[in-house]
């Protein structure tokens, strides 16, 4: 009996203890319910009538196609209109951004040396997109678009320097920079320039001292330590030395850009580091991937990254994103680099017909895997002055490259 009351105890026991219990645990399913209702409304954006895009003059050729696509697939009208030049839109966006007067852009263009300082003046916001799309590009093309580890736009297109040269001169594009000086050399005794690099000039200079070892800001696991210059360290005392070698040779001509050009057309110029849009191809101006240096490591040269970035004031942030991610897709990529030129930073595209069996576009995508960013942060402007005035004085008055990088820096720490 003792024991038959025992269980039936127990048995009661338990079904109060799983009535306790039901309530608790409906209430928990419907949190989790509401919370993934929550998530979904979030998401859950309406369809803008219309989205309104602003992009660089004389790209409209381009874009109009792909916004047609855009606006067929979403049924979402997309207004775009071309500025003049980037700084155009940026004074725009800064004045007119707040206002909000239908005029106000969802998605704009910029270069990705402005990201840092477009994103301080809270003028874009962050682009939140997968992974699997973020993958679809060149990574250095993405980390030119981001800021203290956080997307703010996908790229649309990538630029860089690449070799050009006179193939009656150069049958083969040389694949070192000990060959192309001894080319050089020869070449010089019929009174012909083997080869121009702008080294008056930082932005042509980093590529050696970026190739031996150099650095602007130091990376730190994704984000630039402006407190950290690496531009008078031993390798880039080493680079400016080797620069200067070949201006105490008198191997490199002087001139501005269009005398540059026209001694390159008429013969006195056989090869050029330039970057791979300001010259179309023609029957006997070849391009390649610049030559390696003289420590065995590829020259590496500065990205320039154009992309598309969501605006702060938009009212419609999924939709934007949604347009971004259209415009930069790989069927976009490759129609845009039809017509344009332009070329797309998509991993995709490498082995597209068109790419293949251009020279232009495969010595670009060669020398894009040695290319890095120029750093987006705002303490990069603080660079260019001094780094130029050093170079231009290494290059022309032989200053000891010690003295004048360590000059440089000091400016550039002051400013």
């Amino acid at each position: 009996m003792k024991k038959l009351i025992f269980h039936l105890f127990i048995f009661i026991f338990l079904i109060m203890m799983a009535s306790a219990c039901e309530p608790n645990s409906d209430k928990e399913n419907k949190v989790v319910k509401d919370n993934k209702k929550t998530v979904e409304e979030a998401t859950d954006e309406a369809k803008p009538e219309k989205m309104v895009i602003w992009e660089e003059k004389g790209k409209a050729e381009a874009l109009k196609p792909l916004i047609e696509g855009f606006e067929k697939k979403y049924g979402i009208d997309v207004e775009h209109e071309e500025l003049e030049i980037e700084e155009e839109m940026h004074d725009r966006l800064r004045r007119d951004g707040p206002i909000g007067n239908g005029k106000t852009p969802d998605v704009v263009t910029f270069s990705h040396q402005k990201v840092g300082q477009l994103v301080k003046e809270g003028l874009i916001q962050e682009v939140k997109v997968k992974n699997d799309v973020l993958n679809s590009f060149n990574e250095s093309s993405v980390r030119a678009e981001m800021y203290q580890d956080k997307v703010f736009g996908l790229p649309k297109s990538v630029n860089t320097s690449v070799l050009i040269y006179n193939k009656k001169m150069m049958p083969k594009a040389p694949e070192t920079m000990n060959d192309l000086y001894k080319t050089s050399k020869k070449l010089r005794k019929n009174n012909i320039y083997g080869y121009h690099a702008e080294w008056t000039r930082f932005h042509d200079a980093y590529g050696v001292m970026a190739g031996m070892g150099s650095y602007v800001f130091k990376d730190q696991k994704g984000n630039f330590d402006p407190l950290d210059i690496g531009l008078n360290d031993k390798h880039a005392i080493k680079a400016a030395a080797y620069i200067q070698k070949w201006y105490k040779a008198d191997l490199i001509p002087e001139g501005d850009r269009d005398a540059i050009d026209k001694m390159f057309r008429q013969g006195d110029l056989a090869s050029l580091s330039s970057d791979a849009n300001s010259f179309t191809e023609q029957k006997d101006t070849g391009m390649a991937p610049l030559p390696e240096l003289p420590n065995g490591k590829p020259m590496k040269s500065f990205l320039e990254v154009k992309g598309w970035h969501v605006t702060a004031f938009t009212k419609n942030p999924y939709w934007s994103t949604k347009l971004i991610e259209y415009l930069t897709n790989d069927e976009q990529a490759i129609q845009r680099y039809q017509t344009t030129g332009d070329f797309p930073p998509n991993k995709a595209i490498r082995n597209n017909k068109l790419i293949k069996e251009n020279e232009r576009a495969q010595a670009l995508s060669i020398q894009l895997q040695y290319a890095e960013p120029v750093p987006n942060i705002p303490e990069m402007s603080k660079v260019w002055g001094p780094m130029n005035s050093a170079m231009n004085r290494i290059t022309m008055d032989k200053a000891k490259p010690k003295r004048a990088l360590d000059e440089a820096v000091k400016a550039i720490k002051i400013e």
